[in-house]
């Protein structure tokens, strides 16, 4: 479903637009503020001393008449160390500050609430764990850390939330992350911010914030059938990856049983993490992530799986624990 351009549903008065760009709703929302306000105050401060110090030497040191000789500059070595490292130390302060926002945002919260992004032109599919799926809405608890795994099915667009602070292209071909802890109830706007044809302008949508009682209420208030878990099982069943990956060591490729986040030997002698991204890259393209000591004989599965059948075969595999028993066609 896309929604019209200038459908009252997205429609907001200036007061209303102004509230939602300058109340924050997240942890990290303070954070970012706190930055961009001191850069703001650190850019205003010296555009202030640079333009005033040059219009001063401007009148101090004007010609008076066209005899007039300039007297030699003397070189101040204090001066010239001063305002080196003065800059460089705000720099340095600037850089660290940012850098540790940059990094914590980076590393969403172990046990955070999941939920599966699809961009499309021109609008978002958002899947929660449980199967739930939204279209250009999602409902998620007060309080409580919420990890976004996202692609796109078509062109690059770019998840923007402005009351949150945060936003991340979503890219075709692969998997990107975001998380953000909302703080605050209510529905905040989100946004498509990389152009991405025609109707980009209409690739919008809101954040419902909920208390995690209501969360938990509506979230099985419109659980599908089966959860992601369970279809993807059921697809790996259909497409016989159990024939190959029992669930001990004795088939022609490796266990998937605890694999998730854990780190894998490749034939060319590196190592990688089994995150969600490499798990698709082994299901569309497993020619690009030969495992060691197994033939690289691995199918693709490319064109016969769309986005939302990987993100249900790997929900499946992240439930494979190393204790596993029961084989994957059970």
């Amino acid at each position: 479903m896309i929604h019209p351009p200038f459908s009252s549903q997205w429609m907001h008065s200036p007061s209303q637009l102004g509230l939602a760009i300058f109340q924050g709703a997240s942890t990290i929302a303070p954070q970012a503020d706190y930055v961009f306000y001191f850069l703001l105050a650190f850019s205003f401060f010296f555009i202030v001393l640079i333009f005033g110090l040059i219009l001063y030497f401007m009148v101090k040191y004007r010609r008076r008449s066209e005899d007039e000789l300039a007297e030699e500059v003397k070189v101040s070595v204090p001066l010239e160390i001063a305002w080196t490292v003065i800059p460089l130390g705000l720099c340095a302060i600037i850089f660290l500050w940012s850098g540790t926002i940059f990094f914590r945002e980076a590393r969403p919260p172990a046990r955070s609430t999941e939920v599966f992004v699809i961009g499309k032109q021109w609008m978002w599919q958002l899947q929660h764990v449980n199967g739930a799926r939204e279209i250009d809405e999602l409902h998620v608890p007060l309080n409580v850390p919420v990890k976004l795994t996202m692609t796109s099915q078509d062109v690059i667009h770019d998840f923007f939330i402005p009351a949150f602070r945060i936003k991340k292209d979503v890219l075709p071909g692969r998997y990107t992350s975001l998380w953000f802890q909302a703080t605050k109830l209510g529905t905040f706007s989100f946004r498509c911010a990389q152009f991405c044809g025609t109707a980009h302008s209409m690739m919008v949508g809101k954040v419902i914030v909920m208390k995690p009682d209501d969360y938990a209420r509506w979230l099985a208030a419109n659980a599908p059938a089966q959860s992601m878990s369970a279809t993807g099982q059921k697809l790996f069943s259909q497409l016989g990856c159990a024939t190959c990956h029992t669930d001990d060591t004795s088939g022609k490729y490796p266990s998937l049983a605890g694999l998730y986040n854990h780190p894998v030997a490749l034939r060319n002698g590196s190592t990688a993490t089994a995150d969600e991204s490499f798990l698709r890259s082994v299901i569309v393209n497993p020619s690009a992530m030969q495992i060691a000591g197994y033939a690289p004989s691995m199918p693709s599965f490319q064109g016969q799986i769309d986005e939302s059948q990987l993100l249900d075969l790997i929900a499946y595999i992240k439930t494979l624990a190393p204790e596993e028993k029961e084989t994957a066609s059970r």
